[in-house]
C-alpha cells in the first residue's frame, strides 16, 4: 500500500533529542541552575527570545508568512512534565502536571477543559505585530507543544531529554507525555500547523508573551519578548529559491519517492492545508526556506496520510561557542549538540542468522496489537487504472499496547521470493528466550513501495449495517514502522522508538534479512487509497456501513490478547455513481473523519 502524504497537516514532528555536546549560552540569557538546597519545589519556566531580530520569507507562489519568531520556553529547577490521557473515546482528554522531587512524585491535575486533544497547550502564546508606523496589523495566539524542537540552554543540563519528540495528532491517540527537560528550551513556534499570515514585505515589531492563564498556572513571569521582524518577498524561480524548493519537494514527495513519509494524523481544523497525493504523485511541497527555519527533513516521518512538518532549528545552534572553538549552525541532522529533529531513527538490525533449535513460545511479556478506528475517510475515483469506478479510501492504524515490543525477522533463502519470518520473545532483561515461525515477508517491486512486506499483519473489511462482510481490501501485507505515537502512558512505552522510516526499516531488494519492529506505545498508519486496497463502492446501495480494521487476522503473531484486534468506524454512503458521497458520524467524542 502506498502510504500517502497530505502537506503540512500534521503537528510538528519534534526534534531528535540525541545531544552529544554542551551548548554554551550567552551570559544573562538563561540563569544558572539554583543550588539544589534552595531549589523551588516546582520548575521555573521562562520565555526567552533567541535573537532581537528575524527575517521571514513570503513566497510569491504560496503567499503567507509563518511566524517562526525564535521564542523558547525554558525550564529550570526541574523539568516541566505533563501527562495527557483519556480513558476511552467516550471520555474527555485530561492533563496533569507531574512534579518530581528526588524519589517523590506528586500529580497536579490541570483545569478541566484546558486541553481537548494531544497536539499541545492551546492559546499558549499571544503574538502582536505592529508595522513601522506603530499600527497593529496582527494579534493572534498559538498552541505550544512542550516536545517541540529543543536544545540545552546550559552546559550542565542533561545530555539527552527523556521526553518524546512530538505531540501526537492522530485523532484516536489515547495518551501522551509532554515535557521540557531541566536546563532545556523548547521552541514555541507552532510551524505549519497554524495558518500563515498575510504580511507585505517590510519591517515589523513582534511582541510575544505567554497568555495569562498559563502564567498563573505555571508561575511564569509576565515578561513578553520583543523581536524585530523583516519580511522579504521571494520566488521559487530565484536561484536560491529553486534550490530550497528542491529540498522541500524531496521532503514532501511522499512514500512513492521514498522521501520523508507522513507521520501523524491531524484534525479537521487543519484541513485547509490538506493536499492529498494521488497514486504516487508528490504532495504539495512545503514553502521552502533557509536551513535555520527548519524547512527541511524531519524526524519520525512515517507512512500515514499526513507528512511531518519541519521543526525549527534550536536557537542555541545558530551560533554558539565551546571554549575557543567557534561553532556555527550545521546542516539539518544529528550531530554534536544538534537537536533540530531532522534525523530518521535507524532501522533495527536483524539477527546475524535465522534461529536454530526448537521453536517455543515462553511465558514472557508479549505485544498486544490493537486497531484504531479508521479515519481520513474520503470517496475517490479509480484514477487512470480503473476509470469510472468509485472507491472509499481511508487510513488505518494498528498499534502495540505492550508490554513487549513486536520483533519480526525475515530471512531469505537463495532463489526464494518470500523470506521466512520469525517472531522473537524476550525476558525482563531483554534477553531473547524464544522464537516462533510466523509466516513470511515478500518484496514489493512496485514504484513507491520497493521494500519487504510482512504478510497477514492486518486486514480491512467494509461491513453492511448488520455487520456482515460486503467488501474486503486486498491489502494485508505491510512494512512495519513506528509512524504514530498512540499511547505513551502504557507500561514499557518507548518514547524514542526506532524503525520510524521505511527506507531504513524495511530493507532493499538485495537484502538477505530484515527486521521489522513495532515498539510499545506506537502504531503504524497506512492509507488505503488505491484500487484493490480501498473499497470499491461503485455498485453498493446507499446506506450505513462499517469499516473494520482487523489486526493479526490469521493469529500468526503471538500476543497478549487477541480479543481487542478489531475496530469499527461507521460511515454513511450517499450520492450516485460517479458522484458518491460519504458522511462520517463522530466516534463517541472523536469528531474527525
Amino acid at each position: 500500500m502506498t502510504r500517502l502524504q497530505q502537506s503540512r497537516t500534521s503537528r510538528l514532528t519534534r526534534p531528535s533529542l540525541a545531544v552529544a555536546a554542551a551548548i554554551a549560552v550567552t551570559a544573562g540569557v538563561v540563569a544558572a541552575a539554583p543550588d539544589a538546597q534552595t531549589a523551588e519545589p516546582t520548575p521555573k519556566l521562562s520565555l526567552i527570545a533567541a535573537s532581537t531580530s528575524v527575517t521571514l520569507d513570503s513566497w510569491k507562489e504560496e503567499p503567507g508568512v509563518y511566524l517562526d519568531l525564535g521564542t523558547y520556553l525554558t525550564s529550570e529547577n526541574g523539568a516541566l512534565e505533563l501527562k495527557v490521557t483519556r480513558k476511552s473515546y467516550k471520555d474527555p482528554v485530561v492533563a496533569a502536571q507531574i512534579l518530581r522531587d528526588g524519589k517523590k512524585t506528586r500529580t497536579k491535575a490541570l483545569p478541566a477543559g484546558l486541553v481537548n486533544d494531544f497536539t499541545g497547550l492551546p492559546d499558549f502564546t499571544r503574538i502582536t505585530l505592529t508595522d513601522a508606523a506603530g499600527a497593529k496589523v496582527l494579534e493572534t495566539t498559538e498552541a505550544f507543544c512542550p516536545n517541540n524542537a529543543s536544545g540545552r540552554v546550559r552546559p550542565d543540563a542533561p545530555a539527552n531529554s527523556k521526553y518524546p519528540e512530538s505531540c501526537p495528532t492522530n485523532p484516536f491517540t489515547l495518551g501522551s507525555v509532554w515535557g521540557v527537560e531541566n536546563g532545556w528550551a523548547s521552541n514555541t513556534y507552532a510551524g505549519y500547523y497554524t495558518k500563515p499570515v498575510q504580511l507585505a514585505a517590510g519591517t515589523y515589531t513582534a511582541e510575544i508573551g505567554v497568555t495569562e492563564k498559563y502564567r498563573k498556572l505555571f508561575g511564569i513571569a509576565d515578561k513578553p519578548q520583543t523581536v524585530k521582524v523583516v519580511v522579504r518577498e521571494r520566488s521559487w524561480e530565484d536561484s536560491a529559491g529553486s534550490a530550497a524548493r528542491g529540498a522541500a519537494k524531496s521532503t514532501a514527495s511522499g512514500h512513492d519517492a521514498h522521501a520523508q513519509h507522513g507521520g501523524h494524523a491531524q484534525h479537521d481544523a487543519h484541513a485547509q492545508h490538506n493536499a492529498h497525493a494521488r497514486h504516487g504523485a508528490a504532495a504539495d511541497a512545503p514553502a521552502p526556506g533557509a536551513a535555520t527555519s527548519g524547512a527541511g527533513p524531519s524526524f519520525n516521518a512515517g507512512h500515514g496520510p499526513y507528512p511531518s512538518a519541519p521543526p525549527a532549528l534550536p536557537w542555541a545552534l545558530k551560533r554558539k561557542s565551546l571554549g575557543r572553538q567557534a561553532v556555527t549552525a550545521a546542516e539539518p541532522g544529528d550531530g554534536p549538540g544538534q537537536t533540530d529533529g531532522s534525523r530518521q531513527a535507524p532501522g533495527a538490525l536483524p539477527n546475524a542468522k535465522r534461529p536454530t533449535g526448537k521453536a517455543s513460545v515462553p511465558d514472557v511479556p508479549k505485544p498486544d496489537l490493537r486497531s484504531l478506528p479508521a479515519y481520513g475517510i474520503t470517496v475517490s475515483d479509480g484514477y487512470e487504472e480503473v476509470p469510472g469506478r468509485d472507491y472509499l479510501a481511508f487510513s488505518a492504524n494498528v498499534w502495540n499496547a505492550g508490554p513487549a515490543k513486536l520483533v519480526v525477522d525475515g530471512f531469505r533463502s537463495p532463489g526464494k521470493e518470500v523470506m521466512d519470518a520469525y517472531q522473537y520473545f524476550y525476558d525482563a532483561d531483554g534477553k531473547q528466550v524464544g522464537y516462533t515461525p510466523t509466516g513470511g515477508m515478500e518484496w514489493d517491486p512496485r514504484p513507491g513501495h520497493e521494500h519487504w512486506h510482512f504478510l497477514d499483519f492486518a486486514s480491512y473489511r467494509l461491513l453492511s449495517a448488520d455487520q456482515k462482510e460486503t467488501v474486503r481490501s486486498g491489502k494485508e501485507a505491510f512494512c512495519l514502522a513506528n509512524t504514530d505515537a498512540v499511547d505513551y502512558t502504557v507500561k514499557n512505552a518507548s518514547w524514542h522508538p526506532g524503525n520510524t522510516d521505511l527506507s531504513t526499516a524495511c530493507g532493499s531488494e538485495n537484502s538477505i534479512s530484515v527486521r521489522e519492529v513495532l515498539d510499545v506505545g506506537s502504531g503504524d498508519t497506512y492509507t488505503q487509497d488505491l484500487p484493490g486496497q480501498s473499497f470499491d463502492i461503485t455498485d453498493l446501495p446507499n446506506g450505513t456501513y462499517y469499516i473494520q480494521v482487523l489486526a493479526n487476522p490469521e493469529n500468526r503473531l503471538k500476543e497478549t490478547d487477541h480479543g481487542n484486534n478489531s475496530a469499527l468506524r461507521e460511515v454513511i454512503l450517499g450520492g450516485e455513481k460517479g458522484a458518491r458521497t460519504v458522511t462520517v458520524p463522530p466516534h463517541h467524542l472523536v469528531d474527525a473523519n
